[in-house]
C-alpha cells in the first residue's frame, strides 16, 4: 500500500537488527510468528499502553513484516503524516457516518496482500466488552483473524492459532477471548475494573 524512498531493503536490514537487539537488551521474547499467508486481520490484546505501539514496531521490524494499522487521521498531519503511512498508518475520520467496517472490506477486496492490526478493546483503557470491527472486517473480507499478543508479566510477544468466523459472533467472541485469559497488559485492570 504505502512505500516511501525510506523503504530500501539496507534500512530494513538495519531496523531488523536494531529491534531484534533492543528486545533481547529489554528482556523480551517473541514467539511464534506472523501467518505465511498474503491476507488476514491481527488483534493484539491486552491494549493498555502507549508503549504497546512501539513493542508492536519493535515486534514487526525484528521480523520483517508488514503490517498496518488504523490511527485516527490528526496523527497524519504536517510532517508525522509520511512517517505514519511509512509505519503502515491507514488514517481514518471516525465521525464520518460511512462504514469503517465496509470501508476495510472494501481494502482487502482491492489488496493481494494485506495485514491489518486492530486492537478489539478499541482504547488503552480497560473494557469488559471488545469492539466487534475486527471481527466484522475479517469475516466480510473472508479472512482470518490472527490472534496475538502482548504479555507484560512475562515479557513476551507472540502469536496463537489463526482463527476463522463462522458468522456467529456470540458463539465466536468467546472463544476467541478465551485465548486471552491468561496475559497481562502492562496495566492489568484494577480490582475495581473487574
Amino acid at each position: 500500500m504505502h512505500y516511501t524512498i525510506f523503504d530500501t531493503p539496507v534500512l530494513r536490514t538495519l531496523l531488523c537488527w536494531i529491534s531484534r537487539l533492543a528486545l533481547r537488551l529489554a528482556g523480551w521474547r517473541i514467539r511464534g510468528d506472523f501467518a505465511d499467508i498474503p491476507r488476514y486481520v491481527l488483534i493484539g490484546a491486552p491494549h493498555t499502553s502507549n508503549w504497546d505501539f512501539p513493542l508492536t514496531l519493535a515486534v514487526c521490524f525484528s521480523r520483517r513484516a508488514k503490517l498496518y494499522w488504523m490511527g485516527k487521521h490528526t496523527l497524519f498531519a504536517g510532517p508525522a503524516g509520511p512517517i505514519m503511512r511509512w509505519l503502515g498508518g491507514i488514517p481514518v475520520k471516525r465521525s464520518q457516518n460511512n462504514s469503517l467496517v465496509q470501508q476495510m472490506v472494501e481494502v482487502y477486496g482491492r489488496s493481494e496482500r494485506l495485514v491489518v492490526a486492530i486492537p478489539p478493546e478499541g482504547t488503552r483503557k480497560h473494557v469488559t466488552e471488545w469492539k466487534t470491527g475486527f471481527y466484522y472486517i475479517a469475516h466480510g473480507a473472508g479472512v482470518p483473524v490472527l490472534l496475538a499478543y502482548m504479555d507484560y508479566a512475562r515479557k513476551e510477544c507472540g502469536f496463537g492459532p489463526l482463527f476463522t468466523t463462522t458468522g456467529d459472533i456470540e458463539a465466536d467472541m468467546p472463544r476467541i477471548r478465551a485465548f486471552y485469559q491468561d496475559k497481562t497488559g502492562k496495566y492489568p485492570p484494577s480490582v475495581e475494573d473487574r
